[in-house]
């Protein structure tokens, strides 16, 4: 025993932990292989139900299948179940920066999506645990907020809620945590108070035990639980190892069960939140107000990196809401909830609580003056903001900590002093939406927004400018008033600063009509009709001023020149708007062709082509569209140029400067 107390104690001992760690995990993601199902035919799976909630079930047969499915069958946890429907086929993000939904597959272990249109249950579920499980979720699931902070499930909480604590950086606290899973340890001693020691640890660890159960082994829970464990252990045998080697053993046991946990958001933000707490305590004082101030800025650099790549936002007033709302949560609507769970006659009550939390959060979110954008941090940023910290905690030094804020304001700085042109066709599905960056992002250009019912391109158009360092729009264009060219317009509008807005030289549909109330009660300033802007040095023409009988035809074509390479952006002009600009303009040698209408036969007639001779064609359209776009024959005639779609390489980013130019693509 004396033995293993100097090993555990031993500083080398936990760094050959640290490497095999390392060398464990870059195994594990190097070589082990979770194969994605490419097929989309209609299939049936038989499997177990492991895991529900209000938006998914997963089965396990062999595999891990995630099903959607929108019925009203009742479903239990542990029921054989048959499912007949659409095998999904996940993609990697062709929107750089933005959420990749097949990595995220890939670290959950899930080989296949199902949309179901057919749920036969061949085998009800008789095990008593499972039924008591499925008894548990159902009865905490009938309130968002119980489902949440019992089950720390969210598929209950409305989106647009969930966006409110997101917004202001606290949606952190919304996951079940290592502070209120301390809590309801706390709790615990005090009920069993009277009872041995030994004993009372023993009861303390079967309930958490069960509760890790109930959760479905939420990774926050599973933490606290071991962590508790190593606490216990560490008394009773006099380890004396401190809280930060604690803390370590927990993190290597958790990785080494699951290399995939490193990749979980939840986790990271409990672990690097129990660091903070840990490394803060040197600067503890006797006020406990104090403390809690103390602990509650600590957390928030400790996760500064992670929620800017996140969100790559930041509202200043994080540090006060995280500073109302964590203990609001954890020391008084967490505990509630527990007690609302065992009687249930306490709702109301906890509703009441629960809507004014709601609405301390709406009224925070008003606060938008203290929001600063900031790009994504790389990796060798983020690890020299984690040397520094810990270096300004070990050292007590001032100098570091400006240091630190300085690493933080340096490398926002460094994307403005981009002296590249930037032409990027961004990823919208079937629709368009071009991107244009000028030198030290004096002025943004977005070309048509796409459209989706769901609003999800907007929100990912907004997450990506500000992970560039965008925080506005000097113009936002309009081609046209087709929803896959403006659907997302009120959305962006709503939810990112644009400057002005220009329109074509059409009547204003239905749409526009819509949009143009929404600018007018924002104040922001819309033209139409023009024929051209003057952008620095350089000029953008308008070459169709005038309106045609067709919505398509009164798109805005524009035609510049970046660094001497010649744009054309044709919207969804057909063939006579393009045979008006051979007969009015002598556009030859295109380096650059953003192809009308998605490829469409109705757009890039052969005698266009053949005048423009585009180098480069750019064809934004959405994978296996029911319009069969982009066409054959314009494939053919545009043979001659490079041709890139966004079905197939993604987003398409062209950087431009005195050296020539770079195409990249973010392919799915």
């Amino acid at each position: 025993m004396k033995r293993l107390k100097l090993l555990l104690q031993s500083n080398s001992f936990y760094l050959i932990l640290l490497i095999i760690l390392i060398i464990y995990v870059f195994v594990n993601i190097t070589f082990l292989k979770i194969k994605i199902d490419n097929n989309r035919n209609q299939e049936t799976f038989i499997g177990k139900v492991i895991l529900k909630n209000n938006k998914n079930i997963i089965i396990k047969n062999e595999e891990k299948i995630l099903v959607k499915y929108k019925g009203n069958k009742k479903i239990s946890l542990g029921d054989i179940i048959s499912i007949e429907g659409i095998v999904f086929i996940p993609q990697n993000n062709t929107i750089p920066n933005t959420f990749n939904y097949k990595k995220y597959l890939f670290y959950n272990k899930i080989n296949k999506i199902i949309y179901a249109n057919e749920i036969t249950i061949f085998k009800k579920n008789k095990n008593i645990l499972i039924r008591f499980k499925d008894a548990i979720i159902d009865k905490a699931t009938q309130d968002k907020y119980l489902s949440l902070f019992i089950l720390g499930d969210k598929s209950y909480l409305e989106k647009d809620i969930y966006n409110n604590y997101k917004n202001i950086g606290v949606a952190h606290i919304l996951a079940i945590s290592g502070m209120h899973i301390n809590v309801l340890i706390g709790i615990l001693n005090f009920l069993f108070k009277y009872i041995n020691k030994n004993k009372r640890n023993i009861l303390i660890i079967i309930i958490l035990y069960i509760y890790l159960y109930l959760t479905s082994f939420v990774p926050s829970v599973f933490k606290v639980f071991i962590f508790h464990i190593l606490k216990i252990i560490n008394k009773k045998y006099f380890l004396q190892i401190n809280k930060l080697k604690l803390l370590f053993i927990c993190f290597f046991i958790m990785t080494i069960i699951n290399p995939f946990y490193l990749f979980n958001i939840g986790v990271l933000f409990s672990f690097l939140s129990s660091l903070a707490i840990i490394m803060s305590k040197k600067f503890h004082s006797k006020n406990a107000f104090l403390n809690i101030l103390i602990i509650t800025f600590f957390i928030n650099l400790f996760i500064l990196p992670i929620t800017i790549n996140i969100n790559y936002e930041i509202n200043l007033i994080l540090f006060i809401s995280n500073l109302i709302l964590i203990p609001l949560i954890s020391f008084f609507i967490y505990p509630f909830s527990l007690l609302t769970f065992v009687f249930p006659f306490l709702i109301k009550i906890f509703n009441l609580f629960t809507l004014t939390m709601e609405k301390i959060v709406f009224l925070i979110n008003k606060i938008t003056f203290l929001k600063i954008t900031f790009p994504k941090m790389g990796i060798s940023i983020i690890l020299l903001y984690y040397l520094i910290l810990v270096l300004f905690i070990y050292y007590d030094n001032k100098a570091l900590f400006i240091s630190l804020i300085g690493i933080v304001l340096s490398y926002k700085a460094l994307y403005y002093i981009d002296s590249n042109f930037y032409s990027i066709y961004l990823d919208v599905g079937q629709g368009d939406s071009s991107l244009m960056i000028f030198p030290y992002k004096k002025n943004v250009i977005l070309i048509d927004t796409g459209g989706n019912i769901n609003n999800y391109i907007s929100e990912r158009i907004i997450l990506y400018l500000k992970s560039i360092g965008i925080n506005k729009l000097d113009y936002l264009i309009l081609s046209h008033g087709d929803f896959d060219h403006m659907g997302e317009a009120i959305n962006l509008v709503n939810n990112f600063k644009i400057d002005k807005v220009i329109f074509n030289c059409g009547e204003f549909n239905d749409l526009e009509k819509e949009l143009i109330k929404v600018l007018d009660k924002k104040n922001i300033k819309y033209y139409s009709c023009i024929k051209g802007l003057n952008i620095d040095n350089n000029k953008l023409y308008v070459l169709n001023t005038r309106e045609y009988g067709v919505e398509n035809d009164n798109s805005i074509v524009i035609y510049t020149k970046l660094n001497n390479y010649k744009f054309l952006f044709m919207g969804d002009a057909g063939i006579e708007v393009e045979k008006d600009i051979v007969d009015k303009y002598n556009l030859i040698d295109i380096d650059f062709l953003k192809v009308g209408h998605h490829g469409s036969y109705t757009s890039s007639n052969e005698e266009f082509i053949n005048k423009i001779t585009p180098k480069h064609s750019i064809i934004s359209v959405g994978k296996n569209n029911r319009f069969g776009h982009p066409n054959e024959d314009v494939l053919n005639t545009l043979k001659d140029s490079k041709i890139y779609r966004t079905d197939q390489e993604g987003s398409i980013e062209i950087k431009l400067n005195k050296k020539g130019y770079k195409i990249m693509t973010c392919s799915p």
